[in-house]
């Protein structure tokens, strides 16, 4: 194989790899995957995770700070959540990622 090929073929696994890996779910895994919820949403407003799944007992639940809330009022009530908003949101465009607390 030439240079140029072994150069390109570089390239190109690498420019895969980056693509891969931006893919998908930028805000990461889900934050309880043995938790009641086989249906996780990202919620963008708040930078946390809700349980869409019908049929769990944390249905329209909100995870933060390996807590769940009921509803998004109680989750914006939460110690640390103001904190973990500004940052999320200064993350946002910026090329960094928001985290879900924690």
């Amino acid at each position: 194989m030439s240079k140029t090929k072994k150069m390109m073929s570089g390239v190109v696994a690498t420019l895969m790899a980056v693509s891969v890996a931006g893919c998908g779910n930028e805000e990461g895994l889900p934050p309880v995957p043995d938790a009641d919820c086989d249906d996780w949403e990202w919620d963008s407003e708040t930078g946390t995770w809700y349980c869409d799944d019908e049929y769990s007992s944390h249905h329209g639940m909100y995870y933060f700070g390996k807590r769940f809330y009921k509803s998004k009022s109680l989750l914006k009530q939460a110690n640390g959540f103001n904190s973990h908003l500004n940052s999320y949101k200064s993350g946002i465009g910026s090329g960094t990622k928001g985290s879900f607390g924690g």
